[in-house]
């Protein structure tokens, strides 16, 4: 119990952090729109990288190098870039309010959870990384333990976040509101795509 409390706190305090990802399952929230998909996706991502780290932690630090972590931040910036045009492109756009799930189809909402939760080399450096490290020491059942305390804590953080959005989006229902949301998901994304330059430069 130790470990397991141990596991969700720790896990708890690494998720709470403002990212990509959060900002895309609030905005996913804040439509109604495949809400309980994104936050699977989610939280089963995080379980996997989560017990990756821990039980394969001696295999991954000599593979996940320098290179590897470049490749990762630049393919990051990529999308980043993609998503802050396709956001501005849609700036102007009046916002349906009730929107229907065949406007965009569930595939495409797939590939953009993974492509938010899976190109963030900080995702790799918080579970793989930091979790299996902590835990480098512990014994085989308190790995356990502590991996599924984590992994909880991902489940229960990923959908409050996203039911939560879902009821607050009652107060997000008109353009004006969904455009200063626009906007800081804009400027927000941009200063992240901005940061994360900076850090990639630091491997060149």
């Amino acid at each position: 119990m130790e470990y397991l409390v141990l596991g969700f706190i720790t896990g708890l305090s690494l998720i709470l952090a403002i990212g990509a990802q959060n900002i895309f399952v609030i905005e996913q929230g804040l439509k109604k729109q495949y809400v309980f998909l994104v936050c699977l996706i989610c939280s089963c991502s995080d379980l996997i990288l989560i017990f990756s780290g821990i039980l394969l932690f001696h295999f991954f630090h000599q593979y996940f190098n320098i290179f590897v972590e470049l490749t990762l931040n630049i393919c990051l910036i990529i999308f980043l870039i993609y998503f802050i045009y396709s956001k501005i492109k849609s700036f102007s756009v009046i916002v349906n309010f009730n929107i229907e799930k065949k406007e965009t189809t569930s595939a495409k909402i797939i590939l953009k959870t993974l492509g938010f939760t899976y190109l963030n080399a900080h995702v790799y450096s918080d579970t793989v990384f930091f979790l299996g490290n902590f835990s480098k020491n512990f014994l085989f059942d308190e790995k356990i333990y502590f991996g599924i305390g984590a992994s909880v804590a991902s489940f229960i953080f990923f959908f409050l976040l996203g039911y939560s959005s879902v009821y607050f989006s009652r107060y997000a229902q008109s353009d004006k509101t969904w455009k200063y949301i626009n906007g800081f998901i804009i400027t927000f994304m941009s200063l992240l795509t901005i940061y994360i330059i900076k850090e990639t430069a630091y491997f060149l």
